[in-house]
C-alpha cells in the first residue's frame, strides 16, 4: 500500500465514492469506469440493488468534474480520499471514502485564475474549444475561468481547456463568493428536479439522497452546509419545532425514527402551507409532500435555518 498525501480533482463527470473499494460490485463497473457511464448504470440498477447501496452501506457521497480531494492513500486501484468541499463530523478536513484512481488526476497549481464558474443548469454542455462536445456537466459543477467573451466562458478543466456557454453558469471572483441568495431561492432551484429518482449518496442531477438534496440546492445559493443530515441538524439556526407559523419557506425539516427521538435519518426543505420537499427515498422521487397525514408527521425531530448570514459557499 502506497502512503501519500496529495491534491486531486475529479476527472469525470460524476465520480462516486464509496465506503471501501469492496464496496462497489460487479453491476457498478459503469459507474466506476473512465470515461464514467453514469445513465447506464443508474437506468439498469434493479430496485434491490439499488438498495442494496443504502442498506449495505456501500456508497458514501460523490464529486462533481473539477472538485478537489486529498488523497491519503493509494491501495490498487483505489484512492482513498477527503472530499474537501463536503463538511463533515467523520474527517475535519472533509468526507471521506474511496474513488477509483483512473477517475482522479493529479490537481495543477492555478495560474491567473479569473475566477470561477458555477453550472446553473440541470446538465451543461462542456464543449472543446474547436465547437466540438465534450461531456455534460452537472448542475453546480464548479471550474476555474480562464476568460471569457459575450457568449462563453474558458474555463480548466480535468481535460484541459476548454468552453461553457455563459447562460448555463454564473461567475464569481472566487469559490467563496458566489452570490448569495436566501433559502426560499434554494427551495425554487430543488423543484426543477421534481420526479428524479433518489440514490443513496447522491450528490448530483443524476440523482440525489435527502442530504445531498438540501447541500446542493443550498450550495447554489452562496451557503456552505454539513454533508449529511444529521450534521446539518445541528448547525444553522434553530428554529421552534412546536411552532410551525414560525417556520420559513427554506428551513430545513429533520425526521427521525421512533416518533423523533431516534438518530436523524431524513431531511428536506419546508416548502410553506404544511408542505415538505425533499428527496424521498430509493425507488421514490423528488416530490412536495403534505406533512400532514404522512408517515413524517410524527417523526419530526428538528427545524434548521440556513440563510444570508450562515458563511460562505466552500
Amino acid at each position: 500500500m502506497e502512503s501519500t498525501v496529495n491534491m486531486y480533482i475529479c476527472a469525470v463527470p460524476v465520480a462516486t465514492v464509496w465506503t471501501s473499494p469492496e464496496s462497489a460490485r460487479e453491476l457498478d463497473a459503469p459507474g466506476i469506469s473512465h470515461p464514467v457511464q453514469l445513465n447506464k448504470w443508474l437506468e439498469k440498477l434493479p430496485y434491490a440493488e439499488r438498495l442494496d447501496l443504502c442498506n449495505s452501506n456501500r456508497i458514501q457521497t460523490q464529486l462533481l468534474y473539477g472538485e478537489p480531494v486529498i488523497v491519503d492513500e493509494v491501495a490498487g486501484d483505489w484512492a482513498k480520499v477527503i472530499a474537501v468541499w463536503q463538511p463533515s463530523k467523520k474527517d475535519e478536513r472533509g468526507y471521506p471514502g474511496w474513488v477509483p484512481v483512473g477517475q482522479l488526476k493529479k490537481a495543477e497549481p492555478l495560474e491567473e485564475a479569473g475566477g470561477f464558474i458555477r453550472i446553473t443548469q440541470d446538465k451543461a454542455q462542456l464543449w472543446n474549444t474547436d465547437g466540438t462536445p465534450l461531456l455534460l456537466l452537472p448542475f453546480n459543477t464548479i471550474l476555474p475561468l480562464i476568460k471569457e467573451n459575450e457568449t462563453s466562458y474558458t474555463v480548466k478543466t480535468p481535460d484541459g481547456e476548454k468552453v461553457v456557454r455563459r447562460g448555463d453558469a454564473v461567475r464569481a471572483a472566487s469559490v467563496h463568493q458566489f452570490e448569495k441568495k436566501d433559502a426560499d431561492i434554494a427551495v425554487e432551484l430543488g423543484m426543477q428536479f421534481l420526479d428524479l429518482p433518489y440514490l443513496w449518496g447522491g450528490m448530483s442531477s443524476y440523482g440525489y439522497d435527502c442530504s445531498g438534496f438540501t447541500y446542493n440546492m443550498l450550495k447554489a445559493c452562496g451557503h456552505s452546509i454539513p454533508r449529511d443530515a444529521s450534521d446539518q441538524a445541528t448547525s444553522g439556526i434553530e428554529v421552534p419545532i412546536d411552532e410551525p407559523s414560525k417556520w420559513k419557506k427554506g428551513d430545513l425539516l429533520f425526521f427521525a425514527n421512533d416518533e423523533g427521538t431516534g438518530p436523524v435519518r431524513h431531511v428536506g426543505f419546508y416548502y410553506g402551507d404544511g408542505l415538505l420537499l425533499h428527496s424521498h427515498s430509493t425507488g421514490l422521487p423528488i416530490e412536495v409532500l403534505r406533512l400532514k397525514g404522512s408517515k413524517l408527521e410524527h417523526e419530526l425531530c428538528a427545524v434548521r435555518r440556513y440563510g444570508i448570514d450562515e458563511g460562505d459557499i466552500l
